[in-house]
């Protein structure tokens, strides 16, 4: 028995090293592979910007939860900015990043991350794209939250998946009150006071967004 607990104990030591040598191994990389990821994500959905957004990046304050907020210039004059958040979908976590232009309208958005299903939530990469079913560019959440034609909403929802639809705008509306509140270079947001009340009480009806 003596020996057997010395070799388990040998065992699960070398084991323990050798994941620390690998995660040590493995970390520099994963976070290289992380930050191009983000950084080709804030350049699809803010395009034409000539700064630094991700260096430049602030946190946003929004019934206390924070947000990365990554604003784009050109020249020295705001053009917008992407705004991560998320939400929890039919499976779990749903990650987002969206761009808005000065005037507080989406360009685009990038799913980051999300455990939804494959082949019905999965769809939530595109189909809130330029173009597609349920197009989501060129609107203002500030306007009016945007919300699922199912709740009386403007945005048709993913067929089968109307939770993943609602935690996706969710996220979206999240992330119009973070960039509704940030400053720009000039002082403003681009976003009227209205809007970034609707936002917020938007993000506030949102419990489950992070």
């Amino acid at each position: 028995m003596k020996n057997m607990l010395l070799v388990l104990t040998g065992v699960t030591a070398i084991s323990v090293a050798l994941l620390a040598y690998v995660n040590e191994l493995t970390k520099e990389p994963i976070a290289l592979a992380n930050a191009k990821t983000l950084s080709d994500a804030v350049s699809a959905v803010v395009p034409g910007f000539d700064n630094d957004p991700i260096a430049e990046k602030k946190m946003q304050e929004v019934n206390g939860v924070e947000y990365a907020v990554y604003p784009a210039t050109k020249g020295g004059e705001y053009i917008g900015a992407a705004v991560e958040a998320s939400a929890m979908g039919f499976g779990g976590d749903l990650r987002v990043l969206v761009g808005f232009d000065a005037s507080g309208k989406i360009i685009d958005y990038s799913l980051l991350s999300h455990a939804e299903t494959p082949g019905l939530g999965s769809k939530a990469a595109d189909w809130f794209k330029s173009g597609n079913k349920g197009d989501i560019t060129g609107m203002n959440p500030g306007e009016a939250p945007l919300t699922v034609s199912k709740d009386g909403g403007k945005v048709d929802a993913i067929t089968a998946s109307t939770i993943t639809s609602r935690a996706f705008l969710n996220a979206v509306n999240a992330a119009y009150a973070a960039y509704a509140g940030q400053n720009t270079t000039d002082g403003t947001s681009g976003a009227t006071q209205k809007s970034v009340e609707s936002a917020d009480a938007a993000a506030a009806d949102s419990v489950s967004v992070k």
